[in-house]
This record gives structure tokens, sequence and C-alpha cells, in this order.
């Protein structure tokens, strides 16, 4: 079985990788910008069809969330044609697709967690591009659309690796308390990601690790773990303003992965001890 895995220099696409070797995939072929433009329909075919994958999972995208707003047209090439192309080339070869998509999709103003069939309404050029980017994929019928949140990863930065640098400097941080979402850590998402690929209960899921905190919670357990002594201030929003608006709340419902057949990922909590632990930290 041949599976293709874009953004393997990023945070989840490194470890999706990672896991599937350790699952005893041998013809894997992880792929960044160096190895192939998605935004290229051309050099797309040419390269897919040279590989002819029996799996494409597809973890790049564009997510630098502000710099979005001033770079509206790199972010839809990347994040709606890169994925179209990408899709194109999963239905000529009878692929199956896999999707990671974001909370962004949604406004952020619901004051419960996020069902898969809540109405999306993206309040950001990231988040309109991801969701034009889940549309060009259920022009496809094997997919899996996975909507995840607040990413980190042993590969690339992230809101812990932040916390654990500002720490060792400061000894008072800001950290906003009034945004509600799920942590998400990428090596236990790519364990899901692995046993999806093995069935054909192809759909859209949200998957985030168990559990919901403000940003401010989060970075209070980094530092408890880390036995990191640092006095943490909490600021509402508009104290910390920037240029995408962040979602109030992005907790997302879990419910269509027990319905079909799928374990949710640990804790937040029991993630971050694990990751902590994975770096070095604890």
């Amino acid at each position: 079985m041949k599976i293709i895995v874009t953004g393997v220099n990023g945070q989840l696409g490194f470890d999706v990788v990672r896991e599937l070797y350790k699952r005893k995939y041998t013809d894997v072929i992880g792929i960044d910008i160096n190895d192939l433009d998605i935004t290229d329909h051309v050099a797309v075919d040419i390269f897919l069809n040279q590989k002819k994958p029996d799996i494409i999972i597809h973890c790049a995208a564009y997510t630098a969330v502000d710099s979005a707003e001033d770079n509206e047209r790199l972010c839809y090439d990347v994040n709606v044609n890169g994925t179209k192309y990408l899709v194109e080339a999963a239905k000529k070869h009878n692929a199956k697709f896999v999707y990671i998509s974001t909370d962004y999709v949604f406004s952020g103003y619901k004051n419960k967690s996020y069902e898969i069939d809540d109405f999306p309404n993206p309040k950001t050029i990231y988040g309109k591009t991801k969701l034009l980017g889940e549309k060009e994929v259920l022009k496809y019928d094997k997919y899996f659309i996975i909507r995840i949140s607040w990413v980190f990863g042993t590969n690339g930065n992230n809101f812990v690796k932040t916390m654990l640098r500002l720490g060792k400097g400061k000894e008072k941080i800001n950290v906003v308390s009034d945004q509600k979402g799920s942590p998400t850590y990428t090596y236990d998402l790519s364990r899901l990601i692995s046993d999806m690929i093995k069935t054909e209960k192809y759909g859209l899921y949200h998957a985030t690790n168990e559990g919901s905190c403000s940003w401010y919670e989060f970075a209070s357990e980094i530092f408890r773990l880390a036995n990191m002594d640092v006095k943490l201030n909490p600021v509402t929003t508009d104290k910390y303003p920037t240029k995408a608006k962040r979602p109030s709340n992005s907790s997302l419902s879990k419910k269509s992965l027990s319905e079909n057949g799928f374990n949710f990922l640990p804790t937040w909590q029991d993630a971050l001890k694990r990751y902590l632990n994975e770096i070095g930290v604890s």
C-alpha cells in the first residue's frame, strides 16, 4: 500500500509519517514544498501519476492565521487550489483522501461544543480557505475530513514551546483567559488517522484531545507540569489584539468518532504530560 503524506515538515505530517512507519507501512512518501508545489496543477498531476498512491493524507496547509489576512491569494492557492488538485489526483487513482481541517471554519460564538453538522461561519481568511478546501474534498466520495484545534507536536513551533521559552526569561506572562478550546497532540492524532485509513468509514470528524480549557488554563498546566515558577496574568482578548479574529469558543464535539467506532483521544492534560516528557521537559 502506497501512502503519500503532505506537509511532512510540519507538526502533524511529521508524526503521521513516524506513526505509519511504526505500523510497518513500508511505502510511505512524506513530501513538503521542496518536493512538490501543490499549487502547481501540472506538477501535482505528474507527481501523482508517477507515485500512484492508494492513500493521500493531506496535512500541508497555509496556517499562519494572522499573515493570511495580508496574503489572501497565497492562502487561497495553498488551502483551496492545492487541495483541489490533490483531490482530483485522488479520484484519478481511486485513493482514499484525508483532509485536515480546523476549528476556524466556525464563528466561535457558540457557548457549547461544535457538532460536525453545525453551520460553518468562518471569520478569518484562514478559516474561509480551509472551509473552501473542505468543499473541494466533498466532491469526492472516499474522504475523511478531520477538524482539529490548538495543535502541539515535537516537530515545529507551538503554544507549549512558546510558553516554555517565555517562562525562562520572564517572571510574569499575560495569557488570554476568555478563549476556550481543546488542545490536540499530534502524536495522538496521528494514531487516530492511522486507524481511520484502514477503514472505509468515510465522512466528517472532529478530533482533539478530550476536555477543553482556556489558553490561560493551558499555560498554567504547562508550567505546573514543567515545575516552573512563572506568574501568569489572565487577560481578555481585547487586551491582546491580533490581525485575525480568534474564536471565543472552538471546542469540538467528538460524537462522530464514537458513532463510527473510533476511540476518543486521551485527555489534553494526559497528552500534555506525555508531550513534555517527549521533549525532555518533565
